[in-house]
């Protein structure tokens, strides 16, 4: 393959990551998926080595050792200046020639529209938006949690399922079957217990993610709260 034509295609989310090796003309090559890309968690270089995993496993597959271009479209590259960091960061890896790394926004705006002018909404573990005219030029807000205005994304409702939880358990809050159905994910019998879990990390913070599916659940088994 002329590794002139190739592209490392990232889309690199808080709970998975997707990487793909492919042409010029869009033939993808190889493909590989990793795990969490959590940088505002385990610093630049940690989130980088988990993406390193998944690149190399799509390298191999392909039957490259570097490609022509690398981009990479981030989950946590909230901030221009976080943008840099990551593109500085995947540089020194080697993986590629150049290197562009964007928000996530952006790959969900481009599967999106056939033309450089829209709006996309991303709702994962957080909530994102970008807009873009077909001049370029885009509109963004930080999207880096509460401090910023944000609510809504699937962190944001495990925190609110955990403490009406709690306060059901202990008579401070309405009654909810959450109390119940939150622990009982990580099979525990009480909301003391997951608190107590959660707080001296024998379940991971990361793990919070799946209480938002079990959020769901408890609603449409017809949960008022």
């Amino acid at each position: 393959m002329d590794l002139s034509a190739s592209v490392l295609a990232v889309d690199a989310g808080n709970s998975k990551t997707d990487v793909a090796v492919v042409t010029a003309d869009g033939k993808v090559l190889a493909t590989a998926r990793g795990g969490a890309f959590r940088p505002p968690a385990v610093g630049v270089e940690r989130a980088v080595d988990a993406l390193a995993d998944a690149v190399t496993r799509a390298f191999a597959a392909a039957g490259v050792t570097s490609v022509e271009h690398v981009s990479a479209c981030l989950a946590n590259a909230d901030l221009p200046v976080e943008e840099e960091q990551l593109a500085a960061a995947l540089h020194a890896r080697a993986w590629g020639g150049s290197v562009e790394v964007r928000n996530d926004t952006f790959a969900v705006l481009r599967a999106g529209v056939a033309e450089p002018l829209g709006v996309a909404v991303v709702c994962g573990a957080g909530v994102n938006c970008v807009g873009m005219r077909p001049d370029g030029r885009t509109a963004r807000f930080p999207a880096i949690g509460r401090i910023s205005g944000d609510w809504g994304g699937g962190w944001g409702l495990a925190e609110e399922a955990l403490w009406h939880a709690a306060r059901a358990e202990d008579g401070r809050g309405e009654p909810t079957e959450l109390a119940r159905t939150l622990p009982a994910h990580f099979g525990l019998d009480s909301m003391y217990a997951l608190i107590e879990a959660l707080h001296l990390r024998r379940v991971e913070p990361v793990r919070r993610h799946e209480l938002t599916p079990v959020l769901f659940a408890t609603a449409a088994d017809g949960d008022p709260l």
